[in-house]
């Protein structure tokens, strides 16, 4: 009886053993946890260079911006929008 209950130990050890081996082909969460590891890294010394293409986007934009209100208010018939210069017409 205690051999029988020793073998169904060992058999169920073995079990677990050559699932966990086949899990580890299969899903290699060791190499998962470098390539994160690395992508990390990657990220936190490329920030500075992401933040400055950011500044140059949102400049670039805003340069946009105020270009199409400065037209905007040259090409508009209400005084108001146009700062010094006042409509002829009136």
């Amino acid at each position: 009886m205690f051999r029988e209950t020793l073998e169904l130990y060992i058999k169920r050890i073995m079990d677990f053993l050559i699932y966990t081996k086949n899990y580890f082909i299969r899903k290699n969460p060791l190499q998962s946890v470098t390539e994160s590891i690395v992508d990390g890294i990657k990220d936190f010394l490329t920030v500075k260079k992401k933040l400055r293409m950011a500044q140059y986007r949102l400049n670039y934009h805003r340069h946009q911006l105020n270009k199409m209100e400065q037209l905007i208010a040259e090409n508009s018939q209400h005084s108001f929008l146009k700062g010094s210069n006042l409509d002829q017409k009136r």
